[in-house]
């Protein structure tokens, strides 16, 4: 049942904070593919990252966790890995293959959203997987834009770089495997219902 009290809760700090990230996607993209200044662009990504563990933190810290925090939070870490795929694709610093093999995994997972909407749910949890995943890729791709260049450090960082990539990418099917695997059994433990219908519609 949804709180009646969560309208109350959309201008948080938690949730600014989560919409301060999404206002740095399209300028990663811009620093990265327009001026090409990397450094300005791993400060942004450096900065997501704070921001995405704070916000998680002060909202168990102050109790304002809301519904739109709860969606804005995973949309974030996924612009930013659609936004960095591309970015660093279109660079040439990743293969095209990679840049595709991310967005095709969710894109995969959102067909199955009508499937839980047969039996009440929009969505389900995200598990420690699926977080884990999304901490590697975070950690990749700020490694190999900075390996983009000449010198030990960008050598050192382009081999943890790929190090963090493939984990990442590994971990990130495996958990999108495991939530069509919750999916599947959810469709065949549940019975099929109209989905809910939010009160404030």
């Amino acid at each position: 049942m949804q709180d009646e009290s969560q309208p109350a809760k959309v201008w948080t700090l938690p949730n600014l904070l989560s919409m301060l990230r999404l206002l740095g996607v399209p300028l990663f993209l811009w620093l990265v593919l327009g001026p090409e200044a990397d450094g300005w662009a791993l400060v942004v990504l450096a900065v997501s990252g704070f921001t995405d563990w704070l916000d998680g933190y002060l909202a168990r810290k102050l109790d304002q966790r809301s519904t739109l925090g709860e969606i804005l939070d995973p949309v974030a870490d996924r612009l930013y890995i659609l936004a960095v795929v591309v970015g660093l694709a279109l660079r040439e610093i990743i293969p095209w293959w990679l840049a595709v093999a991310l967005p095709l995994r969710d894109a995969l997972l959102w067909l199955l959203v009508p499937f839980l909407r047969t039996r009440g749910y929009s969505s389900l949890p995200v598990h420690f997987l699926g977080k884990a995943a999304t901490a590697n890729l975070l950690y990749a791709f700020p490694l190999l834009l900075l390996g983009d260049g000449e010198g030990r450090v960008a050598e050192l960082a382009q081999v943890f770089g790929w190090a963090f990539a493939f984990w990442g990418i590994g971990l990130y099917w495996w958990a999108g495997i495991l939530y069509a695997w919750q999916v599947r059994k959810l469709l065949a433990t549940t019975e099929r219902r109209a989905p809910a219908v939010d009160a404030g519609s």
